[in-house]
């Protein structure tokens, strides 16, 4: 059974970090496209940034680009977010995704259960 699991959300004060985790099991997630979506209270769930399955290139949201890094390692079968300076306005539930076909436009076939953020003082 293909699963992904998020961890290392948590409680964080304004303009700090985090680094949240995306492990496959099941799977080899090397070649497979990568997402990183949010969903905060009352608003609709909305990408935040992508690494391609097949080449090294990553993108990221406005409002999170400069801040948040994406990374894979494939030793691991993991895929990271890291998250610098955090905003309130970052307060969401965190979710992972895989494409099989490795693209970032792709329709992602396996998603995480979340993973809570919270920026807060």
């Amino acid at each position: 059974q293909a699963q992904l699991v998020e961890s290392g959300g948590g409680l964080v004060q304004p303009g700090g970090s985090l680094r949240l985790s995306c492990a496959a099991s099941g799977f080899t997630l090397r070649y497979y496209a990568v997402g990183w979506f949010r969903q905060a209270p009352g608003k609709e769930r909305e990408g935040v940034s992508c690494i391609n399955g097949h080449d090294p290139r990553t993108e990221y949201s406005n409002s999170v680009k400069g801040r948040f890094t994406v990374s894979r390692d494939n030793v691991k079968n993991t895929v990271y977010l890291e998250m610098n300076n955090l905003k309130s306005e970052d307060t969401a539930v965190y979710y992972c995704a895989a494409d099989r076909a490795g693209s970032c436009t792709g329709t992602y076939d396996y998603w995480g259960q979340g993973t809570q953020v919270t920026v807060s003082s």
